[in-house]
């Protein structure tokens, strides 16, 4: 087993200092070096257009929305976890979230859970709840069986064995005349997907800190030991079988991909040894709201998320400043948009317009004219906190035009009553259905 790592847990816009400071979701200290790699991860974020931390002075930096697990070249753990409570909130609330946000993601359940209640109990990092599932689903596909297929094998034997080939046979040299060329077919478990799913086992066993994983993943080890690890996981990937016979592969995949951080856009790695995982708030968020809303929108609905068949302008007989709003609904000739935001509102604060955004609301505008010929009803989705109970009041553009505020719940379930709470908004929801009633569902009933 490795050293113990040392853990730090905070959560989105925490301030990360190397001074000491009494430690808090909100505030921690970490090492100079932990520090300096955040920094320089940082600059790689900014490359691409992202932003992970805002550096404040030479001792201080403030985290931004991403959330996840970061572990540095030292051995710090920073586990940043949502922000879903604008005071108070407790550590394994966030923890529990953040996984609900990520089985939603990838559109899974947990392999050997009991649900919502198991996802509260399992009180550790993302990370080492991520290497579980992992393991847990290799497990399961062991039990039912690794997938071998054939081979052809060319070698130089002493015996013959399979097919003779004739060619390399006569180009013997004198006294090797009793060596032969054959060909012949192996039944080997040397597969592109087991390959993958060896060299996520190794950096499973390389990276966690749990006794239970650590067990777990040496015992899957050596059902493994004949499979060598993916040298090419790119490639590996790309030739993952889909064909029913590899239909057992399919629940372990997803955590594969994540633990390689292949195939998953949102997810980002560091340059060391490892296992990082950071996703920014928003997207998280937005896939939930997206999950929740094709299980509970009526059967023909059409829902584009997101959509991306208008733009701003027209310039050059070209289109011109896309508009892609998260949720594009129709129906008939009815038509909807919905927006997203990761953003902690305060209905009591209205002279700080409830902490809305203008532009927000200057997107929005825009979208309703392109997309809903400006006439309808458009919403702004937020997270419920507190603060944040229950719908605002309907801001009017014009006559024709409005938008809701709604606040959705994300740690409680509802039964589908709470359906109702469109009625205003005209959403076409399937009231009552056994699948919609399952997953969490929008705040309160709107007022009138």
């Amino acid at each position: 087993m490795k050293p113990q790592r040392t853990r730090i847990s905070v959560r989105e816009h925490a301030l990360l200092c190397t001074e000491p400071v009494a430690p808090s979701l909100d505030c921690a200290q970490v090492s100079v070096s932990a520090f300096e790699h955040l920094c320089q991860l940082s600059e790689g974020f900014s490359r691409s257009g992202a932003r992970l931390v805002q550096v404040e002075g030479r001792q201080r930096l403030r985290l931004d929305n991403y959330v996840g697990v970061v572990q540095t070249p030292c051995g710090t753990v920073i586990e940043i976890v949502p922000k879903h409570h604008a005071e108070g909130g407790s550590l394994a609330d966030a923890r529990a979230l953040l996984r609900k946000l990520l089985l939603a993601l990838m559109d899974l359940v947990p392999t050997r859970d009991a649900g919502a209640a198991a996802l509260q109990l399992f009180d550790a990092p993302l990370s080492e709840w991520v290497m579980q599932q992992f393991l847990q689903a290799l497990d399961t596909l062991v039990g039912r069986g690794l997938r071998f297929e054939y081979q052809r094998v060319e070698e130089e034997l002493p015996f013959l064995r399979g097919q003779l080939n004739l060619t390399a046979q006569l180009r013997q040299p004198p006294g090797r005349g009793h060596r032969f060329h054959v060909r012949h077919d192996v039944y080997l478990p040397d597969r592109p997907e087991n390959r993958l799913l060896k060299l996520a086992l190794e950096r499973v066993r390389q990276c966690t800190q749990s006794p239970e994983n650590w067990r777990l993943a040496q015992e899957l080890s050596v059902r493994f030991h004949e499979v060598p690890p993916s040298r090419q996981v790119a490639q590996d990937f790309r030739a993952w079988g889909t064909d029913r016979l590899l239909a057992h592969y399919r629940a372990v995949k997803p955590w594969c991909e994540l633990i390689l951080q292949q195939h998953m856009p949102l997810a980002i790695s560091g340059e060391h040894q490892g296992l990082s995982l950071l996703f920014p708030m928003e997207k998280l968020f937005e896939r939930y709201v997206a999950r929740w809303l094709r299980r509970a929108l009526a059967p023909g609905v059409e829902m584009r998320a997101p959509a991306r068949s208008q733009s701003l302008c027209i310039h050059g007989g070209a289109s011109i400043f896309q508009l892609e709003p998260d949720f594009f609904i129709a129906l008939g000739g009815q038509r909807w948009v919905l927006d997203t935001k990761w953003k902690l509102l305060n209905a009591a604060d209205r002279s700080s317009k409830y902490g809305l955004s203008q532009s927000d609301f200057y997107q929005l505008y825009a979208y309703g004219q392109k997309y809903m010929g400006g006439a309808g009803c458009m919403a702004l989705i937020y997270p419920q906190t507190e603060q944040f109970p229950k719908p605002l009041e309907p801001f009017h553009f014009d006559a024709r035009l409005s938008l809701r505020v709604l606040p959705f719940m994300l740690e409680a379930e509802q039964d589908a009553e709470a359906l109702l709470g469109w009625q205003h908004l005209g959403l076409p929801l399937a009231c009552g259905g056994t699948e919609t009633s399952a997953v969490p569902m929008m705040a309160t009933a709107l007022e009138g």
